[in-house]
């Protein structure tokens, strides 16, 4: 029997549900990069890693705010009109997630950026480094889906 058939499978229906679902709470880089190069002003990148990471290397235009100091007086000031997408290292960490639950938690609008900022560097979307959130000028890349 086929490996891949073994375990069922999901009515068309239940399937469209399911995916459209996960894509209310996923992003992926190129359709964030498309959004930041179009000046989409609803969305708010956050990167949810250490200070020492996000200088190292973050998304341009991304604001620095680790998932660890999320609570309701340090995020007072955000707007709540506005959609959150929040990333961290990449799959083997769950910083964004946390980061999206906290910001959901109190009541924002949020989304996790897929693959974090690993899988930014892999479609070769250009980084900032240091204390500045920069802005994204270009894409050297198209999503090849």
């Amino acid at each position: 029997m086929s490996a891949v058939l073994s375990s069922g499978l999901a009515d068309p229906a239940a399937a469209e549900q399911f995916f459209s679902e996960q894509l209310k709470y996923r992003t992926d880089p190129a359709d964030l990069a498309a959004d930041l190069l179009a000046g989409e002003d609803q969305i708010v990148v956050l990167d949810v890693r250490s200070a020492k990471h996000y200088a190292a290397a973050h998304i341009p235009g991304a604001i620095s705010f680790p998932h660890r100091e999320m609570n309701e007086a340090t995020t007072r000031e955000l707007d709540r009109s506005k959609v959150y997408i929040c990333y961290c290292d990449g799959i083997g960490c769950n910083g964004s997630t946390w980061g999206a639950y906290k910001m959901a938690k109190l009541g924002f609008q949020v989304k996790e950026l897929i693959g974090g900022i690993h899988w930014w560097q892999q479609d070769g979307l250009a980084i900032a480094v240091g204390d500045e959130s920069g802005v994204l000028l270009e894409t050297p890349i198209t999503c090849s889906c």
